[in-house]
């Protein structure tokens, strides 16, 4: 180490400081580059930090972490898995130390990232042809042909190639993320659910260059276009109250002037302190998402946004037309079950009320959401198999005879069979509660005399509601029943006709149930 003498110090041209690759304009003095010196000369550390003390790449400069054996360097790579440069010994406490510190790095660890550079003053014990071929090693040095130049220009050079590969790692990062993210947007939601995943991802994506983003979490919001006017959906940071019920949002005329800005030129536009990504849906709709940051975004940050908002352009069509699709096949839903109803002589007020009474009590049973609204679509269904039902039978205005109720009951098999066939979830969800809501829980329901838990929760469900809002209207066969008269006797067949928990939700919000009734009267 002579040749590495304290009274040289590191050049300054410019052609190994770098200057063109520094960042511009940042808010904040960025950490150093991690360099780990591992040598069990105090020397070796002191002269090593003497020479490389004023190198600055990219903009940072270096922090210094000293081990003097292999021990204590496993210790420390296991705390700082950040590291940029090894300077390593191969001689310490055993004469290959330095070489099964290299093993444990890559394979141990498996930190590929990291450049290892062997400095040894015994080359015999480590030959350079075999240590460069066995060991996964990035530079060899002898420490005697270290001088100041080399030293600095080795480890500069190091430094960038680490940088490289972390860069090429966050890209690879970035596009998981992109992929992971935009296939939780596909799963269908409202239009403000869906800004507000948006809005997740998107701030998950800025915070992935952790070395060299945000101090604080950004802010920002999406927006759409509605009749001309631009409606923020939902924000966050300080647009958090954006979006919420009966709050204002007050948009700065600097922000407005942007968001217009972008809708004209219909792209995204980038400044020093924020962005603004402008995306198209195929369906015509125009939105926007609005970020203030901390400092402007580099290159590969911006590909990673454009991609992304592309990305959410086709999950925002994918909603759209998901929520068209549900819309017309509830109608289809609905529009089927009315004529059920209409040719038994019922009202299609009827099937109305049931829907909405079978999404209040999965609601009250604690259904998570998206179940709640599939019960709510596919109870309309209930009694499609009467289609299959004869006039005479369905129509009789008084009792049925003993093989007439045979044949009525096969309603139930009729509706199954009609619906069963589908791959959709409310048409699967439809057979279920066509086929089991006339099945009692002591099971001496209709068709397989199902009881207690081996009924699904959906047949029973519709088992009740459907029987509470018949007693409530007129039929064919009977006039209706007074409120009272049919609390009483949905009180008496708890735990027979009726799975007991769903009586007592029922009952206990039943002013609810009486205004669903008033809201689609007969």
């Amino acid at each position: 180490m002579n040749d590495m003498a304290p009274s040289i110090f590191p050049p300054t041209s410019d052609e190994l400081f770098f200057a063109d690759e520094q960042e511009t304009g940042l808010s904040r003095t960025l950490p150093g580059w991690k360099l780990l010196i591992v040598d069990d000369e105090e020397e070796v550390h002191v002269i090593t930090k003497m020479v490389l003390e004023g190198l600055s790449f990219s903009g940072r400069g270096l922090t210094f972490l000293s081990a003097y054996s292999a021990a204590q360097a496993r210790e420390i790579l296991r705390e700082h898995r950040d590291i940029a440069v090894i300077l390593l010994d191969v001689v310490m406490e055993t004469g290959q130390a330095g070489l099964e510190l290299i093993e444990f790095i890559r394979s141990e660890l498996g930190n590929r990232s990291v450049r290892i550079i062997l400095r040894t003053g015994q080359p015999g014990q480590a030959p350079e042809r075999e240590v460069i071929t066995r060991y996964d090693i990035n530079d060899y040095k002898h420490k005697t042909e270290l001088t100041a130049q080399k030293l600095f220009s080795t480890v500069t050079t190091a430094i960038r190639s680490y940088r490289d590969l972390n860069v090429i790692e966050k890209s690879r990062q970035g596009l998981n993320l992109i992929i992971d993210s935009t296939r939780g947007l596909f799963e269908p939601r409202n239009l403000i659910l869906f800004a507000r995943g948006v809005l997740d991802q998107m701030n998950t994506l800025l915070r992935i260059n952790e070395d060299s983003l945000f101090l604080h979490s950004p802010s920002g919001f999406a927006a759409t276009v509605r009749d001309g006017d631009i409606a923020v959906l939902a924000g966050t940071g300080e647009f958090g109250h954006c979006g919420v019920e009966d709050v204002s949002c007050a948009l700065e005329d600097s922000v407005t002037q942007l968001l217009q800005k972008a809708l004209r030129q219909r792209g995204g536009v980038f400044g020093e302190d924020f962005f603004v990504q402008y995306f198209r849906s195929r369906r015509g709709s125009e939105n926007l998402l609005y970020f203030r940051l901390d400092r402007s975004l580099n290159p590969f940050e911006r590909r990673l946004v454009e991609v992304f908002s592309r990305n959410v352009a086709v999950a925002l069509d994918n909603m759209l037309l998901n929520t068209e699709l549900m819309h017309a096949q509830k109608e289809i839903i609905l529009t089927l079950g009315e004529c059920v109803e209409s040719r038994s002589k019922e009202t299609a007020g009827h099937v109305r009320r049931v829907s909405e009474c079978c999404r209040l009590l999965a609601a009250q049973l604690g259904f998570e959401e998206q179940e709640v609204d599939l019960v709510r679509l596919a109870s309309p269904m209930h009694d499609v198999g009467k289609i299959g039902i004869p006039d005479s039978i369905l129509l009789k205005p008084g009792k049925l005879s003993a093989e007439e109720f045979e044949i009525m009951k096969t309603h139930t098999l009729l509706g199954y069979q009609i619906l069963k066939g589908s791959s959709r979830p409310i048409m699967q969800a439809a057979a279920v509660i066509a086929h089991e809501h006339h099945e009692r829980w002591n099971g001496s329901g209709y068709p397989r005399g199902l009881a207690g838990e081996d009924i699904h929760p959906y047949g029973r469900i519709v088992c009740l509601v459907d029987v509470f809002d018949s007693l409530l209207s007129r039929r064919v066969y009977k006039e209706p029943w007074p409120l009272e008269q049919v609390r009483e006797f949905i009180l008496s067949q708890r735990g027979e006709m009726f799975d007991p928990r769903m009586v007592d939700a029922m009952l206990v919000e039943q002013d609810a149930y009486v205004a669903i009734r008033q809201e689609f009267p007969d």
